[in-house]
């Protein structure tokens, strides 16, 4: 996969870290990247850092979306409970200067080709996405998943009721 030129790059996912702080605090703090997530950006390092190692460590399928080992996002999938266990929820995040260059896309086929064996329980894996975010909308879509429709006025984000688009990749679907 190539990104910004001629430089060569590989996408891998693993464990975000306590020593990824610094990279982590790169899109974190960015109010492009926040603006879409349901999460405020960072302000603190100590409050990151505390995030990191009381949500993200213990998280069971929290991951750093890697160019060439360096984190630049994060990806991950939430395991529902009691009647809801047969899906999970998938998040993710992305440095700003990366977008729209086919990384988010490539994490999402990651996550997709390796979610169902690793949670065999999983049938269903889906992604809430605000109606105003078509390039996160592209990236699904690209990555194999339905759109399912508009959830009117579903949650409240940053002070307003929001729409959200529904999206979904379910265990039989063929993967890419």
């Amino acid at each position: 996969m190539e990104v910004g030129g001629n430089e060569f790059t590989e996408i891998t996912l693993r464990p975000l870290d306590l020593s990824d702080i610094d990279a982590f605090m790169v899109w974190a703090t960015d109010n492009k990247v926040a603006r879409f997530c349901t999460w405020d950006a960072y302000t603190s390092k100590a409050d990151a850092l505390e995030f990191i190692k009381n949500k993200v460590i213990p998280h069971p399928w929290f991951r750093a979306i890697c160019l060439n080992g360096q984190p630049i996002g994060a990806i991950s999938v939430t395991r529902n409970i009691g009647n809801d266990e047969c899906r999970g929820e998938l998040g993710y995040a992305l440095g700003y200067k990366y977008w729209g260059k086919g990384i988010a896309t490539k994490a999402v086929k990651l996550v997709a080709n390796t979610i169902f064996s690793e949670w065999p329980h999983l049938e269903r894996l889906q992604a809430l996405v605000l109606v105003e975010n078509v390039g996160s909308q592209r990236v699904l879509e690209k990555a194999g998943f339905q759109r399912e429709g508009v959830l009117r006025k579903y949650m409240t984000l940053k002070g307003k009721t929001r729409d959200l688009m529904m999206f979904s990749l379910l265990s039989a679907d063929p993967q890419s």
